[in-house]
């Protein structure tokens, strides 16, 4: 199986970039990077596990956060929540899986 590097992760250092999230322009600046637990995690199209797989990370990724929204519950290394977190435009995490300081928001809310 291969990981495909996603575009969140690699705009991390570039400023003034922009990305299309959730049908609203978000530059890079906006949003924080945060690390993934060490484990591999799905990417998927919409906030929970019923959505289509569209992607993989590789455990400990840095990814950046857009905006956030309810969706699933899930377990993971940093606890039970139902937030997903956007790192690209139609590609979603769970939050219970990404190292953000917090058990609650820590971004906006996805429009």
């Amino acid at each position: 199986m291969t990981f495909r590097r996603r575009a969140s992760v690699l705009l991390a250092g570039t400023a003034g970039a922009l990305l299309l999230v959730m049908g609203s322009p978000v530059t890079a600046s906006a949003a924080q990077t945060y690390t993934t637990a060490d484990v591999r995690l799905n990417i998927r199209s919409g906030p929970g596990t019923s959505y289509s797989i569209v992607g993989t990370l590789p455990g400990s990724s840095q990814v950046l956060i857009y905006c956030q929204t309810p969706g699933t519950t899930v377990t993971g290394t940093y606890g039970t929540s139902n937030i997903w977190d956007n790192i690209s435009n139609g590609e979603f995490i769970a939050d219970a899986y990404v190292n953000t300081g917090s058990d609650g928001y820590i971004a906006s809310r996805c429009a």
